[in-house]
Protein backbone atom coordinates (compact mmCIF):
# COMPACT_ATOMS: atom_id res chain seq x y z
CA UNK A 1 0.00 0.00 0.00
CA UNK A 2 2.10 2.68 -1.26
CA UNK A 3 0.02 5.52 0.81
CA UNK A 4 1.33 4.13 3.89
CA UNK A 5 5.26 5.07 3.71
CA UNK A 6 3.95 8.90 2.26
CA UNK A 7 3.40 9.90 5.71
CA UNK A 8 2.38 13.65 6.31
CA UNK A 9 4.25 15.03 9.13
CA UNK A 10 3.27 18.30 10.88
CA UNK A 11 5.92 19.06 13.95
CA UNK A 12 4.72 21.22 16.47
CA UNK A 13 5.84 24.53 16.60
CA UNK A 14 7.02 24.61 20.21
CA UNK A 15 7.76 21.42 22.11
CA UNK A 16 6.52 21.07 25.56
CA UNK A 17 9.29 18.74 26.86
CA UNK A 18 11.55 21.25 28.11
CA UNK A 19 8.39 22.34 30.88
CA UNK A 20 7.96 18.38 31.80
CA UNK A 21 9.52 16.28 34.32
CA UNK A 22 10.05 12.64 33.52
CA UNK A 23 10.60 12.52 37.34
CA UNK A 24 7.56 10.52 39.07
CA UNK A 25 6.01 9.82 36.27
CA UNK A 26 1.91 8.48 36.85
CA UNK A 27 0.89 6.45 34.06
CA UNK A 28 -1.26 7.68 31.43
CA UNK A 29 -1.85 11.25 32.48
CA UNK A 30 1.24 12.56 30.26
CA UNK A 31 1.33 12.78 26.95
CA UNK A 32 4.53 14.06 24.51
CA UNK A 33 4.28 16.55 21.31
CA UNK A 34 2.76 14.41 18.38
CA UNK A 35 0.29 12.11 17.44
CA UNK A 36 -0.70 9.81 14.49
CA UNK A 37 -4.04 10.02 12.69
CA UNK A 38 -5.59 7.91 9.98
CA UNK A 39 -8.97 7.35 8.61
CA UNK A 40 -10.60 4.43 7.11
CA UNK A 41 -13.22 5.22 4.34
CA UNK A 42 -14.56 3.62 1.02
CA UNK A 43 -13.28 0.55 1.74
CA UNK A 44 -9.49 1.65 2.11
CA UNK A 45 -7.01 3.32 4.50
CA UNK A 46 -5.90 7.01 3.68
CA UNK A 47 -2.88 8.98 4.01
CA UNK A 48 -1.53 8.63 7.69
CA UNK A 49 -0.36 12.35 9.36
CA UNK A 50 1.98 12.67 12.17
CA UNK A 51 0.89 16.12 13.88
CA UNK A 52 0.72 17.91 16.66
CA UNK A 53 -1.08 16.41 19.99
CA UNK A 54 -4.71 18.00 19.47
CA UNK A 55 -8.31 17.18 20.08
CA UNK A 56 -10.29 14.97 18.20
CA UNK A 57 -14.16 16.06 17.05
CA UNK A 58 -16.83 14.10 17.14
CA UNK A 59 -21.09 14.27 17.17
CA UNK A 60 -22.84 12.84 19.43
CA UNK A 61 -24.15 10.44 17.06
CA UNK A 62 -20.43 8.68 16.62
CA UNK A 63 -21.24 4.99 16.48
CA UNK A 64 -18.48 4.16 19.07
CA UNK A 65 -20.57 6.25 21.42
CA UNK A 66 -23.36 4.00 21.13
CA UNK A 67 -22.42 0.77 20.66
CA UNK A 68 -18.68 0.57 21.59
CA UNK A 69 -16.72 -0.68 18.61
CA UNK A 70 -13.57 0.53 19.84
CA UNK A 71 -9.90 -1.59 20.29
CA UNK A 72 -6.15 -0.57 21.53
CA UNK A 73 -3.25 -1.67 22.20
CA UNK A 74 0.03 -0.89 24.69
CA UNK A 75 3.36 -1.41 23.57
CA UNK A 76 6.27 -0.06 25.58
CA UNK A 77 9.76 1.87 23.83
CA UNK A 78 12.81 2.12 25.77
CA UNK A 79 16.24 3.96 26.20
CA UNK A 80 19.01 1.31 26.68
CA UNK A 81 22.68 2.03 28.19
CA UNK A 82 24.19 3.12 25.09
CA UNK A 83 21.63 5.52 24.72
CA UNK A 84 19.56 3.79 21.88
CA UNK A 85 15.90 3.61 21.26
CA UNK A 86 13.97 0.14 20.96
CA UNK A 87 10.59 -0.68 20.39
CA UNK A 88 9.19 -3.88 22.32
CA UNK A 89 8.08 -6.58 20.32
CA UNK A 90 5.71 -4.50 18.11
CA UNK A 91 4.84 -7.01 15.76
CA UNK A 92 3.39 -9.57 17.99
CA UNK A 93 1.06 -6.37 19.31
CA UNK A 94 0.42 -5.86 15.52
CA UNK A 95 -0.69 -9.39 15.57
CA UNK A 96 -2.68 -9.20 17.99
CA UNK A 97 -4.35 -5.93 17.25
CA UNK A 98 -5.54 -7.36 14.30
CA UNK A 99 -7.36 -10.25 15.94
CA UNK A 100 -9.30 -8.28 17.70
CA UNK A 101 -10.17 -5.96 14.57
CA UNK A 102 -11.43 -9.14 13.35
CA UNK A 103 -13.44 -10.29 16.45
CA UNK A 104 -14.91 -6.56 16.51
CA UNK A 105 -16.15 -6.73 12.92
CA UNK A 106 -13.35 -3.77 11.91
CA UNK A 107 -11.06 -3.45 9.31
CA UNK A 108 -7.11 -4.97 9.47
CA UNK A 109 -4.34 -2.37 9.34
CA UNK A 110 -1.47 -3.35 6.92
CA UNK A 111 1.35 -3.94 8.57
CA UNK A 112 3.70 -0.77 7.36
CA UNK A 113 0.53 1.38 8.58
CA UNK A 114 1.01 0.48 12.03
CA UNK A 115 4.79 -0.23 12.19
CA UNK A 116 5.99 2.22 10.42
CA UNK A 117 3.51 4.93 11.58
CA UNK A 118 4.67 3.95 15.09
CA UNK A 119 8.15 3.81 14.34
CA UNK A 120 8.27 7.38 12.64
CA UNK A 121 6.13 8.93 15.46
CA UNK A 122 8.66 7.80 18.38
CA UNK A 123 11.50 8.76 16.27
CA UNK A 124 10.42 12.26 16.13
CA UNK A 125 9.22 12.14 20.07
CA UNK A 126 12.25 10.45 20.87
CA UNK A 127 13.17 12.71 23.37
CA UNK A 128 10.50 11.87 25.77
CA UNK A 129 11.96 8.24 26.25
CA UNK A 130 12.96 8.34 30.10
CA UNK A 131 16.50 6.80 31.00
CA UNK A 132 16.32 5.48 34.11
CA UNK A 133 15.33 2.09 36.06
CA UNK A 134 11.46 1.09 35.44
CA UNK A 135 10.52 3.75 32.97
CA UNK A 136 9.73 3.51 29.03
CA UNK A 137 7.66 5.46 26.66
CA UNK A 138 4.37 3.67 26.16
CA UNK A 139 2.37 3.49 23.26
CA UNK A 140 -0.98 3.63 22.77
CA UNK A 141 -2.61 2.67 19.67
CA UNK A 142 -6.45 2.65 18.93
CA UNK A 143 -8.87 2.47 16.28
CA UNK A 144 -13.15 3.38 16.74
CA UNK A 145 -15.49 3.76 14.90
CA UNK A 146 -16.83 7.34 13.73
CA UNK A 147 -20.03 6.45 11.28
CA UNK A 148 -22.14 9.22 11.98
CA UNK A 149 -25.32 7.66 12.54
CA UNK A 150 -27.54 5.52 15.63
CA UNK A 151 -28.53 2.04 14.15
CA UNK A 152 -26.84 -1.44 15.33
CA UNK A 153 -23.96 -2.32 12.45
CA UNK A 154 -20.22 -2.26 11.50
CA UNK A 155 -19.42 1.01 10.92
CA UNK A 156 -18.14 2.01 7.52
CA UNK A 157 -15.80 4.52 8.46
CA UNK A 158 -13.01 4.42 11.33
CA UNK A 159 -9.82 6.67 12.58
CA UNK A 160 -6.33 4.62 13.75
CA UNK A 161 -4.74 6.55 16.13
CA UNK A 162 -0.77 6.49 18.21
CA UNK A 163 -0.80 8.24 21.24
CA UNK A 164 2.71 8.39 23.42
CA UNK A 165 3.52 9.04 26.80
CA UNK A 166 6.73 8.75 28.97
CA UNK A 167 5.67 6.50 32.37
CA UNK A 168 7.06 5.07 35.41
CA UNK A 169 6.52 2.24 37.26
CA UNK A 170 2.49 1.34 37.14
CA UNK A 171 2.42 -0.69 40.67
CA UNK A 172 5.08 0.63 42.88
CA UNK A 173 4.45 -2.10 45.43
CA UNK A 174 3.89 -5.76 45.87
CA UNK A 175 0.12 -6.33 45.08
CA UNK A 176 -3.11 -7.39 47.36
CA UNK A 177 -5.96 -9.74 45.34
CA UNK A 178 -8.99 -10.02 45.73
CA UNK A 179 -10.72 -13.63 43.75
CA UNK A 180 -13.88 -12.44 42.38
CA UNK A 181 -16.43 -15.16 42.28
CA UNK A 182 -19.21 -12.46 41.97
CA UNK A 183 -19.12 -10.51 38.98
CA UNK A 184 -17.50 -12.30 35.11
CA UNK A 185 -15.06 -10.31 33.16
CA UNK A 186 -15.50 -13.09 29.70
CA UNK A 187 -17.22 -16.01 28.78
CA UNK A 188 -16.07 -19.07 25.91
CA UNK A 189 -17.46 -17.48 22.67
CA UNK A 190 -16.81 -13.84 23.71
CA UNK A 191 -14.67 -11.01 23.06
CA UNK A 192 -12.04 -11.70 26.39
CA UNK A 193 -9.16 -12.64 24.19
CA UNK A 194 -9.95 -9.08 22.15
CA UNK A 195 -8.26 -5.87 23.53
CA UNK A 196 -11.94 -3.99 23.03
CA UNK A 197 -12.66 -1.31 25.61
CA UNK A 198 -15.73 -2.70 26.76
CA UNK A 199 -14.17 -5.52 28.48
CA UNK A 200 -12.30 -3.19 30.85
CA UNK A 201 -15.28 -0.84 31.19
CA UNK A 202 -17.10 -4.18 32.63
CA UNK A 203 -15.08 -4.92 34.77
CA UNK A 204 -15.04 -1.25 36.66
CA UNK A 205 -17.03 -2.20 39.33
CA UNK A 206 -15.31 -4.85 40.70
CA UNK A 207 -12.81 -3.37 40.52
CA UNK A 208 -14.29 -0.44 42.83
CA UNK A 209 -16.07 -3.07 45.43
CA UNK A 210 -12.12 -4.58 45.63
CA UNK A 211 -10.46 -1.42 46.50
CA UNK A 212 -12.97 -0.66 48.70
CA UNK A 213 -12.09 -3.40 50.46
CA UNK A 214 -8.45 -2.55 50.54
CA UNK A 215 -7.29 -4.76 47.30
CA UNK A 216 -5.22 -3.05 44.46
CA UNK A 217 -7.43 -5.74 41.80
CA UNK A 218 -8.94 -8.48 41.24
CA UNK A 219 -8.34 -11.90 40.04
CA UNK A 220 -11.18 -12.99 37.84
CA UNK A 221 -12.18 -16.81 37.69
CA UNK A 222 -14.06 -18.16 35.24
CA UNK A 223 -17.98 -17.10 34.01
CA UNK A 224 -19.20 -20.39 34.61
CA UNK A 225 -17.98 -21.92 37.97
CA UNK A 226 -16.15 -18.99 39.45
CA UNK A 227 -13.46 -21.59 40.72
CA UNK A 228 -10.62 -21.68 37.51
CA UNK A 229 -8.67 -18.21 37.69
CA UNK A 230 -8.27 -16.65 34.54
CA UNK A 231 -6.52 -12.99 34.31
CA UNK A 232 -6.07 -9.85 36.42
CA UNK A 233 -7.75 -6.53 35.41
CA UNK A 234 -4.96 -5.25 33.91
CA UNK A 235 -2.34 -8.29 33.59
CA UNK A 236 -2.16 -12.21 33.06
CA UNK A 237 -1.10 -13.89 36.11
CA UNK A 238 1.36 -16.96 37.60
CA UNK A 239 1.77 -19.12 40.04
CA UNK A 240 5.02 -20.85 41.41
CA UNK A 241 3.90 -24.45 42.80
CA UNK A 242 7.30 -26.12 43.31
CA UNK A 243 9.51 -26.19 40.77
CA UNK A 244 6.63 -25.63 38.13
CA UNK A 245 4.93 -22.25 37.18
CA UNK A 246 1.26 -22.38 36.20
CA UNK A 247 -0.45 -19.97 33.76
CA UNK A 248 -4.23 -19.99 32.78
CA UNK A 249 -4.53 -20.96 29.22
CA UNK A 250 -6.03 -18.86 26.97
CA UNK A 251 -8.91 -20.95 25.21
CA UNK A 252 -10.58 -17.70 24.06
CA UNK A 253 -11.61 -15.60 27.01
CA UNK A 254 -8.08 -14.42 28.08
CA UNK A 255 -6.28 -12.17 26.84
CA UNK A 256 -2.90 -13.01 24.65
CA UNK A 257 -0.51 -11.18 26.59
CA UNK A 258 3.13 -10.43 24.77
CA UNK A 259 4.82 -9.64 28.35
CA UNK A 260 3.54 -13.17 29.41
CA UNK A 261 4.90 -14.62 26.57
CA UNK A 262 8.41 -13.31 27.24
CA UNK A 263 7.74 -14.82 30.68
CA UNK A 264 7.17 -18.10 29.77
CA UNK A 265 10.36 -18.13 27.38
CA UNK A 266 12.26 -16.58 30.52
CA UNK A 267 11.00 -18.76 33.24
CA UNK A 268 12.25 -21.63 31.11
CA UNK A 269 15.25 -20.27 30.96
CA UNK A 270 15.35 -20.69 34.38
CA UNK A 271 15.02 -24.28 34.63
CA UNK A 272 11.48 -24.22 35.62
CA UNK A 273 8.76 -26.09 34.04
CA UNK A 274 6.01 -24.00 32.64
CA UNK A 275 2.18 -25.30 32.31
CA UNK A 276 -0.49 -23.52 30.67
CA UNK A 277 -4.02 -25.22 31.93
CA UNK A 278 -6.94 -24.51 33.90
CA UNK A 279 -6.03 -23.69 37.56
CA UNK A 280 -8.60 -24.11 39.85
CA UNK A 281 -8.34 -22.03 42.87
CA UNK A 282 -8.51 -25.03 45.20
CA UNK A 283 -4.91 -26.08 43.66
CA UNK A 284 -3.77 -23.05 44.79
CA UNK A 285 -5.05 -22.43 48.23
CA UNK A 286 -4.28 -26.40 48.67
CA UNK A 287 -0.65 -24.97 47.50
CA UNK A 288 -0.45 -22.26 50.00
CA UNK A 289 -1.45 -24.74 52.67
CA UNK A 290 1.35 -27.15 51.73
CA UNK A 291 3.77 -24.32 51.71
CA UNK A 292 4.32 -25.44 48.12
CA UNK A 293 3.36 -21.97 46.53
CA UNK A 294 6.32 -19.93 46.04
CA UNK A 295 5.23 -16.78 44.15
CA UNK A 296 2.42 -15.58 42.49
CA UNK A 297 3.15 -12.42 40.27
CA UNK A 298 1.14 -10.70 37.57
CA UNK A 299 1.92 -9.47 33.81
CA UNK A 300 1.35 -7.07 31.36
CA UNK A 301 3.08 -4.26 29.45
CA UNK A 302 1.73 -1.45 31.44
CA UNK A 303 2.93 -3.32 34.43
CA UNK A 304 5.64 -5.48 33.20
CA UNK A 305 5.98 -7.88 36.53
CA UNK A 306 4.06 -7.44 39.43
CA UNK A 307 4.55 -9.75 42.81
CA UNK A 308 1.41 -10.48 44.22
CA UNK A 309 2.01 -10.42 48.21
CA UNK A 310 -1.97 -10.95 49.19
CA UNK A 311 -4.63 -13.36 47.71
CA UNK A 312 -7.97 -13.26 49.52
CA UNK A 313 -10.30 -16.16 48.59
CA UNK A 314 -13.66 -17.10 50.24
CA UNK A 315 -12.19 -15.78 53.81
CA UNK A 316 -8.84 -16.77 53.75
CA UNK A 317 -5.99 -14.20 52.99
CA UNK A 318 -3.27 -16.13 51.80
CA UNK A 319 0.06 -14.07 52.35
CA UNK A 320 3.13 -14.12 51.01
CA UNK A 321 6.84 -12.83 51.73
CA UNK A 322 8.05 -11.43 48.23
CA UNK A 323 11.68 -10.09 50.01
CA UNK A 324 12.32 -14.06 49.51
CA UNK A 325 11.54 -14.62 46.31
CA UNK A 326 13.77 -15.49 43.84
CA UNK A 327 11.53 -16.21 40.61
CA UNK A 328 9.71 -13.24 39.00
CA UNK A 329 12.55 -11.08 40.39
CA UNK A 330 14.91 -12.92 38.35
CA UNK A 331 12.74 -12.51 35.20
CA UNK A 332 12.58 -9.39 35.63
CA UNK A 333 15.75 -8.97 35.97
CA UNK A 334 16.39 -11.03 32.73
CA UNK A 335 14.16 -8.88 30.83
CA UNK A 336 15.36 -5.67 32.18
CA UNK A 337 18.85 -6.15 30.93
CA UNK A 338 17.47 -6.79 27.47
CA UNK A 339 15.54 -3.83 27.18
CA UNK A 340 18.23 -1.89 28.61
CA UNK A 341 20.62 -3.24 25.99
CA UNK A 342 22.48 -5.05 29.00
CA UNK A 343 22.14 -8.53 28.13
CA UNK A 344 22.21 -10.11 23.99
CA UNK A 345 18.74 -9.65 22.14
CA UNK A 346 19.13 -13.00 21.12
CA UNK A 347 15.22 -13.33 20.59
CA UNK A 348 15.01 -10.89 18.80
CA UNK A 349 12.32 -8.71 20.58
CA UNK A 350 13.91 -5.21 20.35
CA UNK A 351 13.08 -2.68 17.14
CA UNK A 352 15.30 -0.69 16.54
CA UNK A 353 13.80 2.77 15.78
CA UNK A 354 16.16 3.81 13.17
CA UNK A 355 15.63 1.04 11.28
Amino acid sequence: MEAVMDIKIIKTEKSRRPEVSLDNLPFGKVFTDHMLEVHYKDGQWQQPVIKPFQPITILPSNLTLHYGQSIFEGIKAYRTIDGDSYIFRPFDNFHRFNTSAARMMMPPLPEELFIEGMRRLVALDLNWIPQRPDHSLYIRPFMFATDETIGVKPSSTYSFMILLSPTGPYYAKPMRIFVEEKYSRAAPGGIGFAKAAGNYASSLLAFAEAQAKGYDQVLWTDAVEHKYVQEMGTMNVFFVIGNTAITPNLEGSILDGVTRSSVITLLQEQGLTVEERPLHINEIVAAYKAGTLREAFGTGTAATISPIKELAYDGLEMRMDTDKWTVSPEVKRRLDAIREGRSPDIYQWMFPIDA
